[in-house]
């Protein structure tokens, strides 16, 4: 039998990152879509590739090592990415524990991290972490020579995209150009992943709560052209843009997942899906041709969308809408340069509820400008709305993103440690505001949570529209207090 090529790893975290949340199986567990990008065009060019998701496998770190370790693969390449930009970095902790043992335990064995975190600082991951290589990039033109010089035997990587160490010292390479023409791309490698044992949000069932699953992701385009200072989404790719797949390619993979997994439950996970309306409407009638019963979500703009989109998705079993709100302050919003005003919100919420659709909100305290009243004003947005679901979020330096260069450059206290940057965690340190400590922002976050979900006029909302089961659901996952180091007021 002949070696394997390369074993590609997803960590899994979730009681590191999500803390008491990880047991309620509030949280989706999501097939990597990097990872399965990556395994599909590698297998694409004749090469041998094994994909493991750790997450979904239930593995702790040893284990995870161990499998990989077992395979002998020429090459173990850990993918440190996550449901959202937000996401890479908090991976890095598991990510770096397994890469870690897998070069002390096998040596021979090569190993490289790669994904979003380590694209944005690949000379900190090379010098920190016990590994071979960093793949800075989307990995398209890196990966596949990287596996050809291994192969070869040689000992120095001249290769676009690659970071090692030669002798004690870094070596860095430039980026490679972008992929120009997604459709170059196969389709992810669905077939090398345990398709039965990912789930939804809770929230995105919230009409059928106990069947999240099965459960699916989709792109139809790469990268974003909006530059809000608090997102790091085009850190993997080096640059503002947006690059689209055919659709003829995007309907292909749906057809797939849904006739070959029965999936019903999809997350189109463009960053920014609501863009283009002539783009949507063409893809949406291309579903509502094949009369699937699907329920879908994707992320919206609220200064992009409009109702003519909202009326297509709707028909094609989009369900849900994800909104970044942000802020209640429009003097907040207009500093992390969101683009939007305040008063365009309350339009944006009429119209998607005029179409039966959902609001999935997504809010942030403690962006620079926030003080006191600008959070209880972005609180009061969020109890207005009242929104079939809130994302309440802290504003985190993330690596890749403007506000992580401003806390470098004001010297603005970082998590002490990658878990740190979870939401979730007992570690979670959000970025102090010019008013705020970290602390204060994250004591009032969590409160912001408990009135939310606490909240009897949203709670009466729910069993309206989808029953007592999911109100019940929603009542157990408030009495969740999260244990925090750093919550509190000084």
């Amino acid at each position: 039998m002949s070696k394997i090529d390369i074993v590609l790893i997803k960590p899994g975290s979730q009681k590191q990152l999500y803390g008491e949340l990880s047991d309620f199986k509030l949280t989706a567990i999501e097939p990597p879509l990097w990872a399965a990008i990556w395994a599909g065009y590698l297998k694409h060019l004749g090469f041998s590739v094994v994909l493991y998701d750790a997450e979904a496998e239930n593995w702790d770190y040893d284990q995870t090592a161990k499998k990989a370790i077992e395979l002998d693969p020429l090459l173990a390449a850990i993918v440190v990415s996550g449901s959202n930009p937000s996401a890479s970095t908090m991976n890095m902790t598991g990510a770096g524990e397994i890469a870690a043992l897998i070069h002390d335990q096998a040596p021979v064995i090569k190993t490289l991290l790669c994904g979003l975190h380590p694209s944005a600082l690949p000379e900190q991951t090379i010098s920190e972490e016990n590994i071979d290589f960093v793949c800075q990039g989307e990995g398209f033109y890196t990966l596949p020579l990287l596996i050809d010089a291994l192969k070869s035997g040689a000992d120095d990587f001249q290769i676009d995209g690659l970071w090692f160490k030669n002798d004690h010292r870094i070596v860095s390479n430039p980026r490679p150009p972008l992929m120009k023409n997604l459709d170059e791309v196969p389709m992810p490698a669905w077939d090398l992943l345990p398709m039965e044992k990912y789930r939804a949000h809770n929230w995105h069932c919230f009409d059928h709560i106990k069947e999240r699953g099965p459960y699916g992701i989709l792109y139809t385009s790469l990268g974003c052209p909006f530059d809000c200072s608090f997102c790091c989404i085009n850190a993997l790719f080096g640059k503002h843009m947006i690059r689209y797949r055919s659709l003829d390619k995007v309907m292909a993979e749906l057809d797939f997942l849904v006739n070959t997994y029965g999936i019903k439950n999809i997350k189109i996970i463009d960053e920014m899906f609501a863009l283009n309306e002539k783009r949507i409407v063409a893809f949406c009638d291309m579903i509502i041709e094949r009369k699937y019963d699907l329920n879908m979500w994707a992320y919206a703009r609220v200064n992009t969308v409009t109702e003519k989109m909202l009326s297509k998705m709707k028909q094609a079993g989009i369900n849900w809408v994800a909104y970044g709100f942000e802020s209640g302050s429009q003097r907040v919003i207009s500093d992390v340069t969101k683009g939007y005003k305040m008063a365009q919100v309350e339009k944006v919420v009429d119209m998607t509820y005029r179409q039966g659709m959902h609001i999935c909100a997504n809010f942030i305290f403690g962006l620079p400008e926030d003080d006191f009243d600008s959070m209880n004003e972005t609180l009061k947005l969020m109890l207005d709305i009242n929104a079939e679901w809130a994302n309440i979020y802290c504003a985190m330096a993330y690596p890749g993103s403007k506000l992580y260069e401003m806390a470098l450059e004001n010297e603005w206290p970082l998590p002490e440690s990658w878990a740190g940057y979870s939401q979730y965690a007992y570690e979670t340190l959000p970025l102090p505001t010019r008013y705020l400590t970290g602390g204060q922002v994250l004591s009032f976050r969590d409160y912001a949570f408990q009135a939310c979900y606490n909240n009897p006029r949203y709670l009466n909302m729910l069993d309206k529209k989808f029953g007592s089961e999911t109100v019940s659901h929603i009542q157990k996952m408030a009495k969740n207090k999260l244990k925090r180091k750093y919550a509190k007021y000084r």
